[in-house]
């Protein structure tokens, strides 16, 4: 059993978990989710920080039971001899767990792990929960005498885990800040969510098909800066992109140019309006995926008139897309869309879309029933996530 601590915005996360592992996800509380595998890649998930494999299970246990377990676990491990310097971390979620508490489990590792003729290394505690960052970058998880103790609490159970790894930040920082063409102007889409968007899509996929996809084929009709492209290249897919702009295409060329150290894939991105283009190999696709038109910045919540205007745009533009594009898809092709929805942060409520709501006279169903918003704090324009899939073709009508 392997437990994921989810991202910032945990509801995508779930959904991205629950997509690559159809039937096998539980939540556990507001920010973790259980998965009843036995191995997991963290590296493959954008919406989950760390992952851990599952150790103890314990109910209406207290702190005195808790710290037993951990002191004398990993005090008899600092003594091994197939292990150098054992280095321990350790993070509390959902509990009463003080820092102070933590420190003190650290020190008793230490002094009874000394006294049997071992060393440790602890990571000090600021907070009872060790940021990803230090995870990541003490490299807890990725090697036998590096862990992260998780102990994560919901209703009477307590789990104690075992870390396999938290979030590459550093490689998901440098493939977005790094490559060679960026542009603020047209929006840059975060690669966690692309990968997300992409798992989502791909999973959607899978299941469809009752089959595993190694080289699955994906097109982004909006490629923007090829960011999508970008995650899908590094998970094995089959890429194709397209975008009205031709700045755009030759931005997204560059950007994936540069990844693949390869012009191999230049004819594939092209230039095109997506609710008009016609993709010749579209039949063949077995995922869509992209953010479409977002509509303009907004830095504070606009008027009423202003954002009915930019509403009908949007909706416009988007619902012409998935026109133009469904009849060229097939039924198994399974498509994640962003979409643009608007915050009004006085009265914390969200303005979404038309086009949700008569999504089926599209011709799609629409699998995420509640919002997948995706946003930063003081974000006007948030991203509402859509995980589409064609209706038989007798039951919908433009």
């Amino acid at each position: 059993m392997i437990l994921c601590i989810l991202g910032r915005q945990p509801e995508l996360g779930l959904t991205e978990l629950e997509s690559l592992y159809p039937g096998k996800v539980t939540r556990f509380g507001s920010e973790a989710a259980l998965v009843n595998i036995d191995h997991l890649d963290i590296q493959n998930l954008g919406g989950s920080q760390k992952a851990a494999r599952v150790v103890y299970n314990l109910y209406n246990a207290k702190i005195s039971e808790i710290s037993h377990k951990i002191i004398d676990s990993y005090s008899k491990r600092a003594i091994r001899k197939d292990l150098s310097k054992l280095t321990i971390g350790i993070s509390a979620y959902n509990t009463n767990i003080k820092t102070t508490q933590i420190k003190k489990i650290d020190a008793a590792i230490k002094f009874n792990a000394k006294k049997l003729g071992g060393t440790v290394r602890i990571i000090p505690n600021n907070d009872p929960v060790l940021n990803t960052a230090t995870s990541h970058h003490n490299k807890l998880g990725l090697r036998e005498n590096k862990k992260e103790i998780i102990i994560i609490q919901h209703n009477s159970r307590t789990i104690i885990a075992e870390s396999i790894g938290a979030q590459n930040i550093t490689a998901l920082a440098k493939r977005d800040q790094t490559r060679p063409k960026r542009d603020a102007f047209v929006g840059m889409l975060p690669p966690k969510l692309a990968l997300m968007m992409y798992n989502m899509a791909i999973g959607k996929s899978q299941s469809i098909l009752n089959k595993k996809l190694n080289q699955p084929a994906i097109l982004d009709p909006f490629c923007g800066t090829g960011v999508i492209l970008q995650e899908a290249y590094l998970r094995g897919a089959k890429i194709y992109g397209t975008d009205l702009n031709p700045k755009m295409v030759n931005y997204t060329q560059q950007n994936i140019a540069w990844l693949t150290k390869s012009q191999a894939y230049k004819l594939h991105i092209q230039q095109g309006d997506a609710t008009i283009h016609t993709w010749n190999y579209a039949n063949e696709l077995n995922a869509v995926i992209c953010e479409t038109y977002l509509g303009q910045p907004f830095n504070s919540t606009p008027n009423p008139t202003k954002l009915e205007q930019v509403k009908g745009n949007c909706n416009n533009i988007i619902s012409n897309f998935l026109k133009n594009i469904h009849p060229q898809i097939n039924q198994k092709t399974a498509l994640c869309i962003a979409i643009p929805a608007w915050r009004d942060t006085e009265f914390n409520t969200i303005h979404r879309l038309p086009l949700i709501k008569y999504i089926d006279k599209l011709g799609y169903n629409l699998h995420n029933k509640n919002p997948l918003l995706y946003f930063r704090e003081n974000q006007i324009v948030a991203r509402d996530i859509l995980i589409l899939t064609k209706l038989n073709p007798d039951k919908h009508k433009y």
